[in-house]
């Protein structure tokens, strides 16, 4: 597969980065811990999980053993309840993403209700500064 011709990153390359990311981020891995596991620089595993550069295969077999899952997963092969859909890698990629679902998950029943509203009400339109 050649390069995209304007050197955009490949939606491939990029969806793969973005699960590589979220799985990472799921263990508690920092990009260091991960690039000494695989044997590379942290700074090339932010270009993994960017989509900058293409994983290879040796390496996207080397990151999903250490990750513990499933090279298909890398990819959105897998057809179970653990595959990660590009819409939520996106989502869950997005910075204090993961820590807030983490401590969401921890509020009563009554706090989550309250704070989705809240949520939701910033969130509208016309709220948004211009």
């Amino acid at each position: 597969m050649r390069p995209q011709p304007d050197g955009r990153r490949d939606p491939v390359d990029v969806s793969v980065g973005a699960r590589i990311r979220l799985a990472r981020k799921m263990r508690g891995r920092s990009q260091q811990g991960l690039a000494e596991a695989i044997g590379v620089t942290f700074q090339q595993v932010q270009k993994y999980e960017s989509g900058a550069n293409r994983v290879s295969a040796s390496m996207l077999v080397r990151i999903a053993a250490d990750l513990r899952l499933p090279v298909a997963e890398l990819f959105g092969l897998v057809e179970s309840t653990s595959q990660i859909s590009d819409d939520i890698a996106a989502m869950l990629a997005e910075p204090g993403a993961l820590r807030l679902l983490r401590s969401y998950c921890q509020l009563p029943q009554d706090c989550k209700a309250a704070l989705v509203s809240l949520i939701e009400a910033l969130s509208r339109p016309d709220r948004r500064p211009s």
